[in-house]
C-alpha cells in the first residue's frame, strides 16, 4: 500500500480508502468485520464512514458495527484514520426541529456526541461536513469545530460535496479565525463526472485541501459489470448503461489491452489527478476489496490517459480556459 498526506496536513493516509456505505445494508455484519480485517491488514488504513450511513429507521448502523469492529481490540482503532460526516437528520425526536438537515453548532455537538457513542471511540481523525449549508455563518460552524478540536474529540475538518466557491470562503474564514481549515474534500469524480475539473480539483489543489473521490465507478457502470445485471448490486436496476453504451464498450476493449479490469483502471485514473488523495472503494465482498488491492501499482501511461480522454472527455480543463480564451 501506498501513503500520502491528506492535503496539507502532516495526517498519513493510504492512498485507497474504505468506504463503508454497504456495511448493515447489503453487507452484514460478520462480512463487513471480514472486509475491515482485511483492509486494514492489506495497510488500508483510511476508513470512511457517514452517521447516516444504514439509512432512513437503521441510520447509524454502519457506524454501529465499526464500533463493535474496534471494540473487538487488537489495536484495530489505533491503526484507523476515521472519517464519518455531520449533515443529515438522524430522526432523533430528542432534536426536535434542531435535527433536520444542517450545520448549526447545537446539530454538530449533537451528532458528533452521538456518533463517538455508535463508534466506540472518545475521537475522529477527520470530520467532515456531508454537505455545504449555507444558512449558517462560517463564524458559528469554525467556532463549533474549534471547541471538539480543543476537547480532543476531533483531529482535522473536511468538507464533502462543496463547490469551488464554497472551499475559497471556508479556508478564507479559517484563516481568519486562526485555524488550518479544511484538509479534504470529498468529491464525486469518475472517468464519467468530469466536472470538478472545472472548478473544484482547481481550488482544492491551490488551497491544499485534498480530494477524495466518491462513486469512483459512478454506481458500478465502470466496474465492468453494468451491461451484466449482477444480482445484489447497483447495476441490478442501473438503467444508464444504454446511454453509455458505447463508451463503456471502448472503455472494456482498452483494459483488455492493458490486462487490468475495468474497475481497476478506472480507479487508477483518479489517482492519475494531483489534486487526488485517495479514491473511496465500497466493497459488498471480500472479493470486490481483494480486488482492488492493486490499483496503487497500476501506471498509466500519456497514451492511456490520452485514449481516456477520448472515450469520456472531460470539461477541457480548468476554468474559464476550458470555454474561454
Amino acid at each position: 500500500m501506498k501513503y500520502t498526506a491528506l492535503g496539507r496536513s502532516g495526517l498519513k493516509v493510504s492512498k485507497l480508502c474504505l468506504g463503508t456505505m454497504n456495511f448493515g445494508v447489503t453487507t452484514d455484519e460478520k462480512e463487513s468485520f471480514r472486509i475491515m480485517d482485511a483492509a486494514l491488514g492489506a495497510g488500508i488504513n483510511f476508513f470512511d464512514t457517514a452517521n447516516i450511513y444504514g439509512w432512513g429507521e437503521n441510520s447509524g448502523r454502519t457506524e454501529e458495527i465499526i464500533g463493535k469492529w474496534f471494540a473487538q481490540g487488537g489495536n484495530r482503532r489505533e491503526k484507523v484514520v476515521l472519517a464519518t460526516k455531520v449533515y443529515g437528520n438522524m430522526s432523533d425526536p430528542l432534536d426536535g426541529p434542531n435535527g433536520e438537515v444542517g450545520l448549526s453548532a447545537y446539530k454538530i455537538r449533537r451528532h458528533l456526541e452521538g456518533s463517538l457513542r455508535r463508534l466506540q471511540t472518545d475521537h475522529i481523525e477527520l470530520y467532515q461536513m456531508h454537505h455545504v449549508d449555507r444558512n449558517v455563518s462560517w463564524d458559528e460552524l469554525w467556532e463549533a469545530f474549534h471547541i471538539h478540536q480543543l476537547q480532543g474529540k476531533i483531529g482535522y475538518i473536511g468538507s464533502s460535496n462543496f463547490a469551488g466557491r464554497d472551499l475559497v470562503k471556508a479556508q478564507y474564514e479559517a484563516k481568519n479565525h486562526h485555524m488550518l481549515g479544511l484538509v479534504s474534500e470529498q468529491h464525486k469524480y469518475n472517468l464519467l463526472c468530469r466536472l470538478p475539473e472545472l472548478e473544484v480539483l482547481p481550488a482544492a489543489e491551490e488551497l491544499g485541501i485534498g480530494v477524495v473521490a466518491w462513486s469512483p465507478l459512478e454506481g458500478g457502470l465502470l466496474g465492468g459489470n453494468a451491461s451484466k445485471k449482477v444480482p445484489g448490486s447497483r447495476t441490478e436496476k442501473n438503467t444508464r448503461y444504454e446511454q453509455h453504451a458505447n463508451q463503456l464498450d471502448e472503455f472494456a476493449v482498452l483494459c483488455r489491452e492493458l490486462g487490468e479490469s475495468e474497475a481497476n483502471v478506472a480507479l487508477a485514473w483518479t489517482l492519475a489527478h494531483p489534486a487526488l488523495t485517495a479514491p473511496i472503494i465500497g466493497p459488498r465482498t471480500l472479493e470486490q476489496l481483494e480486488g482492488a488491492l492493486r490499483v496503487c501499482d497500476i501506471e498509466l501511461d500519456e497514451a492511456v490517459l490520452k485514449r481516456l480522454d477520448e472515450i469520456f472527455p472531460g470539461p477541457g480543463g480548468a476554468a474559464p480556459q476550458a470555454y474561454a480564451w
